[in-house]
This record gives C-alpha cells, sequence and structure tokens, in this order.
C-alpha cells in the first residue's frame, strides 16, 4: 500500500504566491505522510498571456529558482511530486509539461502536453512525443495533463505500455472532468487516477467580467472546478476535495490492483484488444458532404415484436439487447410499411453479428470485432468497422463487447459516424456509468445502447448530443459548468422501452474549443502503442 494525494489550489499572474501554493500544498501532503502529491496544471502562471512571446517569457526553465524550489521541496520530505508548469524549450517552443520529482529531488522524467485547449493553442507548442511510462519504486506512473484525458489516447497508450498509476493535472472550469473523463481513464483501462484540478480564476481578474460577458457566461462559471479526487481501477472514486477552495485528499491504495485487467467474465481487456485492426486511427478522419438529420426519433427496446409493431410507425431507429430471442422475419414482419431500422445481433457459426433490419429484410451486418471470454464459441471475428449510409445519418453497429474497447467507438468517429447503435451486455458498473456517456462525449457520437442485466431486465439508455457544445458557439440555454458530456435518457428500472430524440446533425461539430477538435486533433504519438507499432 502506497498514500497519494491529490491537491488542488489557485495560481495567477504572481509568481511567487504560485509558488509559495504550491510548497504549501507539498508540505501538507507529507504531514499526512503521503508518498506521492499530484499538483494541478499550469502551476507557475495563470494559463493567459498577452502572446507567444509573453508565454515564453513567463515559462519555468529546468533548475530555475521555481523548479529548484520544487525539487528541494520533494527532497526534503522525501516525496515524489508531479506538477504541472509552462516550459521554455531551448529550441523556442513554449510547452505545457508535466514534470515528476522523486524523494532525492531529482527529475524523473517530463511529458509535453500532446493535445491543446482552446487558448492554449495560441501560446503554446503541442508535445512531439508520447508520454513516457516512469519506473519508480512505488511502481509504473505515466502522466497527462488535462485535455489528454478528455480523450482516450494518451492514457490508453500509457496503460499499454505497462503504466499502473496514472496522474492527471488539469486546469479545468468543465464540472464534467470530475464526474465523467477522470474516472472513465481510471476503469476503462483498470489502472488507479490521482487527478488535481485548479480552484479560483482561471483568467485574469481584470479581464474576466468582460470576457465572460463576451461568452455568455456568468464569471464563477470561469473558476477551477475544483474535486481534485483518486479513482480505482473500477472506476470507483476513493477520495473527492469540494468544487471550491484549497484542499487535498489522500488514500492508501495498492497498485498491484491495477496489473488484474480482468473483467468478470474473465476477460482480459488489455490483452482482449486489437491492435491490427486499429490502424484506421493512424489515418485523418474522413468528412460527410451532407451531415445528418436535425432530429431522429431512437428508442432501446425488450426484444418483443408486438412492442417492435406498435412503436415502430413513430421511431427512426429501435436497438434491442444483443441476441435477442426475437427472429429476423418476426422484426421485418414488425416494420411493415414503416421507414424504423432495428439493431440487434445473431450468433452466425462461429461469429457474432450485429444485423441492421428494415422491412426488406437485414439491410446490413457488423461482426464482433474483439472475442472475449462471454463468448468462447466466437472464433471469427470481423477485422473492419462499417459505417451504414443512411437517409437520416451515418450509422456504426458495436456488437456485444466490442462496447468495452473505446478504440471501437473511435473507429466510427474517424469514418464519420453520427450515431452509433450498441447490442451488449454490460458486465461491470462503470460501463454505464462512464463508458458509454464517454464514448459519446469523446467522439461526438449519439449512442443508442441496449442491454440486459443478470436478471434480464432492459439496462442501457440513449445519449444524445446537445447543441450546447463548448464556449465558442451561441448557446440555446445557460452555461451549466459542462463541455461535453451527452443528454443521457436511462433506461428505468422495470422499464421495457425507453425513447428520445437525438440530433445526428450535431456530430459534424467537433471543437471542444477554438481550435481543439476532439477526433483531427487527437494526438498521433500515442497510435505507436495503440497500434502496435512501437
Amino acid at each position: 500500500m502506497i498514500r497519494v494525494a491529490a491537491a488542488q489550489l489557485a495560481a495567477g499572474t504572481d509568481v511567487a504566491a504560485n509558488l509559495d501554493a504550491c510548497l504549501r500544498m507539498i508540505d501538507a501532503a507529507a504531514d499526512a505522510r503521503a508518498e506521492l502529491v499530484v499538483l494541478p496544471e499550469f502551476c507557475n502562471h495563470l494559463s493567459w498571456y498577452d502572446d507567444r512571446v509573453h508565454a515564453h517569457r513567463m515559462a519555468c526553465r529546468i533548475q530555475d529558482p521555481f523548479l529548484t524550489a520544487i525539487a528541494d521541496r520533494a527532497c526534503r520530505h522525501a516525496i515524489y511530486v508531479k506538477i504541472g508548469v509552462t516550459l521554455a524549450r531551448d529550441d523556442g517552443r513554449t510547452t505545457g509539461t508535466s514534470l515528476l520529482f522523486g524523494p532525492d529531488g531529482a527529475l524523473l522524467g517530463e511529458s509535453d502536453k500532446q493535445i491543446l485547449m482552446g487558448a492554449e493553442n495560441d501560446y503554446l507548442d503541442p508535445g512531439l512525443d508520447d508520454s513516457p511510462v516512469i519506473e519508480t519504486p512505488l511502481g509504473r506512473i505515466g502522466m497527462y495533463a488535462c485535455m489528454e484525458g478528455v480523450i482516450n489516447e494518451v492514457t490508453r497508450s500509457l496503460t499499454v505500455r505497462g503504466a499502473q498509476l496514472l496522474l492527471n493535472s488539469l486546469n479545468s472550469f468543465a464540472i464534467d472532468e470530475a464526474g465523467l473523463h477522470i474516472p472513465v481513464r481510471a476503469a476503462e483501462n483498470k489502472v488507479w487516477v490521482v487527478a488535481a484540478n485548479k480552484i479560483g480564476p482561471l483568467l485574469p481578474g481584470d479581464q474576466l467580467p468582460a470576457i465572460a460577458e463576451r461568452l455568455g457566461v456568468p464569471p464563477d462559471r470561469l473558476h477551477g472546478a475544483g474535486e481534485s479526487q483518486i479513482v480505482a481501477p473500477d472506476g470507483t472514486c476513493v477520495a473527492m476535495a469540494p468544487a471550491a477552495g484549497e484542499a487535498i485528499v489522500f488514500a492508501d491504495i495498492d497498485l498491484t490492483r491495477a496489473d488484474d485487467k480482468h473483467r468478470p467474465d474473465g476477460t482480459d481487456v488489455i490483452a482482449a484488444r486489437r491492435p491490427a485492426i486499429y490502424t484506421p486511427l493512424r489515418e485523418d478522419a474522413l468528412r460527410s458532404a451532407a451531415p445528418g438529420a436535425d432530429h431522429l426519433t431512437a428508442a432501446v427496446s425488450v426484444p418483443d415484436p408486438h412492442a417492435i409493431a406498435r412503436m415502430a410507425p413513430d421511431l427512426d431507429l429501435i436497438v434491442l439487447p444483443e441476441l435477442a430471442a426475437v427472429t429476423v422475419p418476426e422484426i421485418v414482419r414488425a416494420l411493415t410499411n414503416t421507414s424504423c431500422r432495428v439493431v440487434t445481433s445473431l450468433r452466425a457459426g462461429g461469429a457474432h453479428h450485429g444485423v441492421l433490419i428494415d422491412a426488406g429484410g437485414v439491410a446490413g451486418r457488423q461482426p464482433q470485432l474483439h472475442p472475449t471470454a462471454r463468448h468462447p464459441w466466437l472464433t471469427e471475428p470481423g477485422d473492419e468497422l462499417t459505417v451504414f449510409a443512411l437517409p437520416w445519418g451515418r450509422l456504426a453497429l458495436v456488437v456485444g463487447d466490442d462496447a468495452l474497447f473505446p478504440e471501437t467507438f473511435r473507429l466510427a468517429a474517424v469514418q464519420d459516424a453520427d450515431v452509433v447503435a450498441v447490442a451488449h451486455t454490460p458486465g461491470e458498473e462503470w460501463e454505464l456509468r462512464l463508458g458509454l456517456p464517454e464514448r459519446s462525449a469523446e467522439n461526438r457520437l449519439n449512442v443508442v445502447a441496449a442491454g440486459f442485466a443478470p436478471d434480464r431486465a432492459l439496462v442501457g439508455g440513449i445519449y444524445g448530443l446537445s447543441p450546447d457544445f463548448t464556449l465558442w458557439s451561441a448557446w440555446r440555454g445557460p452555461f451549466t459548468g459542462v463541455i461535453s458530456h451527452p443528454e443521457v435518457t436511462p433506461v428505468p428500472p422495470g422499464a421495457t422501452a425507453v425513447r428520445a430524440t437525438i440530433r445526428p446533425a450535431q456530430a459534424v461539430n467537433r471543437l471542444i474549443s477554438r481550435g481543439t477538435d476532439l477526433v483531427a486533433g487527437r494526438p498521433r504519438r500515442p497510435m505507436d502503442a495503440m497500434t502496435g507499432q512501437r
């Protein structure tokens, strides 16, 4: 067991005051006998500058007084310290960089942020290399920062390369960081995550009211959202700080838990990956000539032909659980004289096929891509994901346990899918609470998912894209602090169906902030590890 800490603090333009806050939090962590403490991103200076020259001038240099003081304090307390700062590089670049100092004060590793968020693109340069996995007496440590955790590539690459503990420094006002993006990286990779966010204004105080007015948001929404946390490999938050106020949280953790990658059915979710079929992720994302429909009515339902027949005239898409106890002819009859489509799955010898059915019969098939222990008969997996062009948009089918893998949905996104139909059987609590919402959020995909719980109750939900996305477009309602979390329509307990309106056309907008595209802007260096080409 090791004791780890996540510290949240405010950082402004007074570098000396920022350093004092960092040292104070390191002292507090040491007083609580922590062996490692994580500090937020951009601890040296507020992440807002006059221009790139100003940003370079205010950035840290290795062994400058700011970083020397951090190293000395780590040595004084014999504690590991992870901190996020801006660094002025010898080649003229300015990077947002995570640094890990060891208990002797030595710099053990550094990681330049590979995907920048919004205005950071105006002042900083993205990292050129993938983040390292650092071997320490505590365990194997990986580092990332803020926007790198809003997508899956950086943390996935670290996990594939053996990291047990991921350290995330944030500078974020988004409340869906704490509720979604931080814990899902622990759960999907079965690793520990320690995340430290900012509090206080994230913009200069004298400019904040004007910027807030221009963006149409309350000024306090541009403060760091706090809620620094420590998350276990099953996605459970074991310690969380409040949303406001300087704070530090602790947990005693067993890093060896991160070595067990098995799902309850026995599937090793990392070993079951198929790097060879992920090579399209190295390529540029497609853009279709026309967006999907503005509105589409979708439902998830139990496999009852009578229920399908009742609902189909008013629906565009119905998704049933995998291997539903209803035949294709029964579904076709239920769809007579309608334009509705139904998605479910069926066994085809040694393959597991997702099937797209309309009133004319089977209109498309998608083999499951990842063999898993749950279906030992699945010996003929597919080798590619197909996206089907329909009158209302582009549809991908995710079959069974393919829903476990973020790479599956990324394959749909780079092929410009608008909607993903998921016929699956969730095996762990996080898969519905975190997994499916994140697949929608990080890819800008509408997700319609149906499954069965162990007691055969219908589970799943509809994860629709909101037009209120980013601060760089007009909002229809007040800004709530949510950046990318989808609108969720869950299946209520005991329900046999649920329906909702989704917006295929919203999948076109992937700009989570000015200059930051969730799909086209994904970092490419992690692809080496993710596709087995390192």
